[in-house]
């Protein structure tokens, strides 16, 4: 039977026992229906994971004894950054979950222009916080020890500036395509649009910062189509959907 894994956002040891927060807790005893003396496998996000019982399951508390450390990774040799128009609800979710499973290492939600999502007050981080959660729970389904970086919502033109090694942009106008460029250090930052794609001045802002425009097909793709297709390609490229 396979084990269930668990995202822990704290240090962990060997031969020790943690006590949940209620947000790992209420997972655990409502949703995994974890009982005494079962067994989990936790990580930390930090590399490897370990082996783990229920110590105790109750409505105030779940203790989990921690034991063996297994190092295992399943990262591919590809570094991948993924600036995210920000799209609206499941949109969104949908992409940040899929990226993860799909091995992307940073993950930065922009603000477009065309972006239709309005932040107002506690909206901010509320949302920041909701995917998140999302980026763990993906983790733990895909089995991955390192939790992907879910960087603070920047602003395109803030972020183009920023990024490193080969850089590329998704743009039904674009003539190139994704096979006809080379990674520079192993590293890829991949920019894909909201709803409503990229205005002109955004293109325009993306070229100057050495954004590569680049094109997935003859089809115009859904936003949250289009960022899965990249980061499959880029893994089947230079990746580890490569065979051995």
């Amino acid at each position: 039977m396979r084990v269930s894994r668990l995202y822990v956002p704290s240090p962990l040891a060997e031969n020790t026992a943690i006590q949940l927060d209620d947000d790992s807790s209420h997972y655990l005893r409502s949703v995994l229906r974890l009982k005494k003396d079962d067994a989990i496998v936790i990580f930390n996000g930090e590399g490897g994971e370990y082996l783990a019982k229920a110590l105790e399951v109750t409505r105030k508390a779940v203790t989990l004894a921690v034991g063996t450390y297994q190092f295992r990774s399943v990262e591919s040799s590809l570094q991948l950054s993924l600036g995210l128009g920000i799209a609206r609800g499941d949109k969104m979710d949908w992409s940040i979950q899929k990226s993860v499973e799909l091995g992307v290492n940073v993950i930065t939600p922009l603000l477009t222009e065309r972006c239709v999502v309005q932040f107002k007050g506690e909206k901010m981080p509320q949302r920041w916080h909701h995917w998140q959660k999302i980026i763990q729970h993906a983790a733990e389904q895909s089995g991955r020890t390192v939790l992907p970086t879910l960087n603070a919502i920047e602003l395109l033109s803030d972020w183009v500036g920023q990024q490193q090694g080969l850089k590329v942009f998704l743009d039904p106008y674009a003539q190139a395509s994704l096979n006809a460029l080379t990674p520079e250090n192993n590293q890829v930052t991949l920019m894909t649009g909201p709803e409503g794609g990229f205005a002109n001045h955004e293109r325009d802002v993306a070229k100057a910062a050495g954004f590569v425009p680049v094109r997935m097909g003859s089809r115009v793709l859904r936003t949250e189509t289009a960022s899965i297709a990249a980061l499959s390609a880029l893994q089947m490229l230079w990746g580890d959907f490569v065979g051995e």
